[in-house]
């Protein structure tokens, strides 16, 4: 991970992210997931275990083989396995679509194309990994409706690639940013993405996360 890297969405205004249309929702009550990849996992993770409604969220590989699944390999760029957090979450408290709107809107800029800002390379791709073809759907709809509205100047380049398997990273990878708060890259990338979400969305951060 490089020490720079662009901060998604910055200057769009928050009204001009539409919620994801009514009717595509995924109903059910329990504990659900969803894989997400938007760069360097540790900010993605930064911006969810802030979210209120999410009950866990872990860094890892998915995409690859398991016998690549660790931090030196996909490095390489060439394992096939994506920087990713898998998010927990009661959807009492926060919709599968919610979660999407903040992934664009403040956790990654989806129009980078296998990278984010100095990352470079497929481990860095932005990426939705559904469990379900209902995630899929709603996922897609919500893709079309953004890139409909012009949020962004570019096309969405977030690819949808079916969960296979989801391979926990090193332990010193999980909560890293709020371990180092003061390490150069947080500082620079992680934290301003918190920051943010808390003047964009704060209302729908975690009490604790707020001030």
């Amino acid at each position: 991970m490089t020490d720079s890297c662009s901060i998604p969405g910055m200057n769009v205004p928050k009204s001009r992210f539409p919620d994801p249309q009514r009717g595509l929702e995924i109903p059910g009550e329990g504990e659900q997931r969803v894989v997400l990849a938007g760069g360097c996992f540790w900010c993605v993770e930064a911006v969810f275990l802030a979210v209120d409604g999410v009950v866990q969220v872990a860094s890892g590989y998915t995409g690859g083989e398991s016998s690549t699944a660790n931090y030196e390999s996909v490095c390489s760029g060439t394992t096939g396995h994506a920087e990713a957090v898998d998010i927990r979450y009661d959807p009492l408290r926060v919709s599968f679509g919610e979660l999407l709107k903040l992934f664009f809107s403040v956790a990654h800029d989806p129009t980078q194309l296998n990278r984010q800002g100095n990352d470079r390379g497929t481990q860095y791709r932005s990426a939705i990994f559904y469990e379900t073809g209902e995630q899929k759907a709603v996922a897609e709809a919500y893709i079309a409706q953004l890139d409909a509205a012009g949020i962004y100047p570019q096309p969405i380049a977030t690819t949808l690639e079916p969960l296979q398997a989801f391979y926990p990273a090193e332990t010193y990878h999980q909560n890293y940013a709020a371990r180092n708060p003061y390490q150069p890259y947080v500082m620079a990338v992680a934290a301003p993405k918190v920051e943010k979400l808390r003047q964009t969305y704060g209302d729908r951060m975690k009490p604790e996360y707020r001030d």
